[in-house]
């Protein structure tokens, strides 16, 4: 378990909703947590939850419906549905309430009421909007301050041919500078590791792309970091000029971490990278990942299926439902003692390769509306204990709280 506390990534009540009017899908339904510098975080639960969405909506492959992202302390993606919708729910509210009132003067205090709000929804949305466009924009102009800061005092003292390589060497920093992203800093390992490459690349094309819209120019530079990577990530310099289809599966998902890594990336999201590789492979590719999280100190977000392997390997759990995050726990703890009624079918759910345990298993089955009554007492995500957080209303809460108090 690590120790920093310093958080890289924070998620608040992100929404991703697909479809409008009647017919809307909530992949994703106000789910909020953060990641801390150098853990691994995983993201578990059936298919269909919304893992894969809340991936995909962090490094902004989706623009989010509301709630918010922020990455490194800046605000990387903004949803601007949730301001729209206060709004025309306040104009419904507010007139229903301006046409029941009889006295004039609160008819006028009732308007003052609705237009006030309606201005800081709207300030609030044209921040929102300002911060989605413009983030990349902003640190490439703090990238840009600080290679200047670095050069510039260098250039001053130095003279002849050292100061004509530092300038040179100047230029090139600043242009890279200027070409850089926020969201590059992220980078994901994608599920499926046969559609996730180009099958009209060669894998040095596909590994050294990132570098190429980056702004590296030097082929001497691509070519030495395209085969570090492949040696990294087990394999040869030789693999460099075949195309994807003369690989297996397992070596194209080591094309795609060496694809992820060569950005030199502070979070990568891996979204169940090993759930189409053969069991011996898995455990390759896992070593692997845990080897690169050692060297590089690199944060990862883990969405997985595999519940053992996502205990061996991460820090953090969060489990989903229905696009909910209904759990939310160290490793250890979570299933120590899982609390909220589909963690314990999930765990339930767990083979082992041993007869007897398997002879005596018994299936724990989730049903929603057998074990909550959410009529009147909404659910939230609440803290039970230091650390640890269950979806549920306040009868919920009391009721865990006297289980943990036993």
């Amino acid at each position: 378990m690590q120790n920093n506390e310093e958080v890289l990534l924070k998620v608040e009540h992100l929404c991703q909703y697909f479809g409008s009017g009647q017919f809307v899908t909530k992949a994703v339904d106000d789910v909020s947590f953060d990641i801390k510098k150098g853990e691994v975080f995983g993201l578990v639960g059936e298919s269909g939850c919304g893992k894969t969405t809340t991936g995909r909506s962090i490094i902004r492959l989706y623009d989010i419906t509301s709630g918010n992202v922020y990455f490194k302390g800046i605000r990387t993606c903004a949803g601007t549905g949730a301001y729209r919708k206060n709004i025309l729910e306040a104009k419904k509210e507010y007139k229903a309430k301006i046409d029941a009132a009889s006295d004039a003067a609160e008819k006028d205090r009732l308007k003052k009421e609705l237009d006030a709000y309606v201005a800081e929804q709207k300030k609030e949305l044209k921040v929102a909007s300002y911060d989605q466009k413009n983030c990349d924009k902003d640190y490439q102009l703090q990238q840009a301050a600080a290679v200047k800061a670095k050069y510039l005092p260098l250039l001053e003292k130095a003279s002849g041919a050292e100061k004509a390589q530092l300038q040179a060497q100047y230029k090139d920093e600043l242009r890279k500078a200027k070409k850089t992203r926020l969201t590059t800093q992220i980078q994901m390992i994608f599920q499926d590791p046969i559609a996730s490459l180009d099958p009209r690349m060669t894998v040095r094309e596909i590994i050294a792309e990132g570098l190429v819209i980056q702004g590296e120019r030097n082929q001497e530079v691509i070519d030495k970091k395209v085969y570090e990577m492949l040696e990294l990530v087990g394999l040869v310099r030789e693999h460099a000029g075949r195309y994807p289809h003369e690989f297996s599966g397992g070596q194209r998902q080591r094309i795609g971490v060496a694809r992820a890594i060569i950005m030199n990336p502070d979070l990568i999201i891996a979204d169940e990278p090993v759930s189409a590789l053969d069991v011996s492979i898995q455990a390759q590719v896992i070593n692997l990942l845990n080897e690169l999280r050692e060297k590089f100190g690199l944060t990862i977000l883990f969405i997985a299926h595999d519940l053992s392997v996502v205990k061996y390997f991460s820090d953090r759990i969060g489990v989903m439902y229905f696009g909910k995050m209904v759990e939310l726990a160290s490793s250890d703890e979570l299933f120590a003692h899982p609390l909220h009624p589909y963690t314990r079918s999930l765990l339930s759910a767990i083979p082992l390769p041993d007869p007897e345990y398997e002879k005596k298993r018994k299936r724990i089955v989730y049903n929603p509306l057998a074990e909550h009554d959410y009529s009147v007492d909404k659910p939230s995500l609440r803290e039970v204990s230091p650390g640890h957080f269950v979806q549920c209303n306040e009868a919920e809460y009391q009721e865990i709280l006297k289980q943990l108090n036993k």
